[in-house]
């Protein structure tokens, strides 16, 4: 077995073993712990789980500073940073609660027996039930909202499934200490033992997703670690469903009226969207098109004049600070790509990079230039004409988001653009910038390939629908059918006859 090691990128140092790596013994411990421990967690109910998540954060809160300190000394990301995702993955858990409490999720219908035009309908009742055991993926660059306490384990707890987390190796210390605390207030909170679970290493990692209690996986990450998951459940005889979050370029237009208005505003906004956490969000638009001509200068000038004035961020790890340089030196290297602005050069300690911001043309672009680059990086293309921007537009994957900076009470172009945006990304965004990502009801964090490989969403309520399948019951009797689907059942909102029944 190896050490699990946890690294201060400050420094780039070694600080303390954390663990060893999970054997593949133990792997299979725990999966068997978590598939046993399914019918007792589906058991608790919508209330048990719902008073469960709530447990879980506020066990959270009572240890908000040590958390906090941990996950500052082994991500350099802040007290201030952490602290917000704290407070935000709290609330995820007990909006899920909510959730629980509300009831709609399990989208129940029941259809009386009786005549159809087709003839005559046998009594048939249906509504979403819980997968299974659920293998989550932690993240690198969201130690507490997108790893061991994040929204994949919060909405499939809610859904009723066990979870085993794969810790991410960025912040190994992190994870076992929320882990502790979480699983500590998942026993004090009644639900059966192998509720939740953890392994280390990438051994580990490969032999959960291939373990046959899994039936499903949700993962943040990159478009390789989400192929090589995909190659090992595909060598499963049973594939499961696997939920990746991968790649996205998030490209902003600003139209010509817009940077007339406000150039400058806009540029230096731009330019802290994607600097943000050292430029390492999912959101972080990594391509702005922006109008030829004076009133696009102003942009541009503003967003140089911002990056030369940027210090250099501390990444999450050696490899995404090697993989920074690598291929942000790709791009500054494209034909027709030009550096615009460099900020502040490390220090040479730990794991820092310079922000970088890049030029070309929207009418000749590189295809390297469409490509994510983790990190403090953008490129800014310029278009001379509508139709010089739409044939770039046409060029680009897909991706989570899709931003319009509009001018005032303008329409025709943002409209234009919208309608070509909303067929390659989940969330269109106006007016504002694409990084931070809400936790709603109405929120979608997904999109198409490579953003994601499924049409579900990862953030917001429906996250949930990710870990249920729904099953008919035909001609059941009434002592064998779920409680939410029983005749005098009017706790939550049901589709009974064709007719949407809101609780009474």
């Amino acid at each position: 077995m190896s050490d699990v090691v946890s690294t201060d990128p400050r420094t780039g140092e070694a600080v303390e073993v954390v663990a060893q790596e999970t054997t593949t013994a133990e792997v299979d411990r725990l999966c068997a712990a978590a598939l046993a421990a399914a019918p007792g967690l589906d058991a608790l109910g919508r209330a048990g789980r719902a008073a469960l998540l709530r447990a879980l954060a506020d066990a959270l809160e009572a240890r908000r500073d040590d958390v906090v300190a941990v996950a500052d000394r082994e991500t350099a990301l802040g007290p201030t940073r952490l602290n917000g995702e704290l407070t935000r993955t709290c609330y995820q858990l007990r909006l899920f609660a909510e959730v629980l409490d509300e009831g709609s999720y399990v989208e129940a219908a029941i259809d009386h027996a009786g005549d159809t035009p087709m003839g005559p309908r046998p009594d048939l009742r249906r509504m979403l039930i819980p997968l299974g055991p659920v293998a989550v993926f932690g993240a690198s660059n969201f130690p507490l909202a997108f790893s061991v306490p994040g929204g994949d384990t919060a909405s499939a707890l809610a859904a009723g499934c066990p979870v085993v987390v794969k810790a991410h190796g960025s912040h190994p210390a992190t994870s076992q200490l929320v882990f502790d605390v979480l699983d500590a207030a998942t026993r004090k909170a009644g639900a059966p033992d192998g509720t939740l679970g953890i392994v280390h290493g990438l051994q580990a990692g490969a032999d959960l997703v291939a373990h046959p209690a899994i039936r499903a996986v949700g993962f943040t990450g990159s478009v390789n670690g989400g192929r090589a998951l995909l190659e090992i459940i595909e060598r499963r005889p049973d594939p499961v469903p696997f939920f990746g979050e991968l790649s996205s370029l998030n490209p902003v237009v600003v139209t010509p009226q817009a940077a007339a208005e406000r150039g400058t505003t806009i540029g230096t906004e731009l330019v802290g969207s994607f600097t943000l956490g050292g430029g390492q969000f999912c959101t972080k638009p990594g391509l702005a098109f922006v109008p030829a001509g004076p009133e696009g200068d102003a942009v541009v000038d503003a967003m140089a004049e911002a990056v030369r004035g940027a210090g250099a961020p501390v990444l999450l790890n050696e490899g995404i600070a090697a993989s920074y340089g690598r291929i942000s030196d790709g791009l500054a290297g494209a034909p027709g790509v030009e550096v615009l602005a460099r900020g502040a050069e490390p220090d040479g300690a730990g794991f820092a990079a310079a922000p970088l911001l890049l030029g070309t043309t929207a009418g000749d672009l590189p295809e390297q230039v469409t490509e994510e680059c983790f990190g403090p990086v953008s490129v800014v293309a310029r278009y001379d004409g509508e139709a010089e921007l739409f044939a770039a537009l046409g060029e680009m994957p897909s991706s989570l988001t899709a931003t319009v900076l509009r001018g005032a009470g303008e329409t025709e172009l943002p409209l234009a653009v919208s309608e070509q945006l909303r067929t390659r990304a989940g969330r269109l965004v106006y007016d504002a910038y694409p990084t931070g990502v809400a936790v709603s009801w109405a929120q979608h964090h997904g999109g198409p390939w490579p953003s994601t490989n499924s049409q579900h969403t990862s953030v917001g309520t429906t996250a949930v629908r990710r870990f249920l399948r729904p099953v008919t019951w035909q001609g059941a009797p009434q002592e064998v059918l779920p409680p939410e689907l029983t005749d005098g059942f009017r706790g939550i909102p049901r589709r009974v006859d064709g007719v949407l029944r809101l609780p009474e």
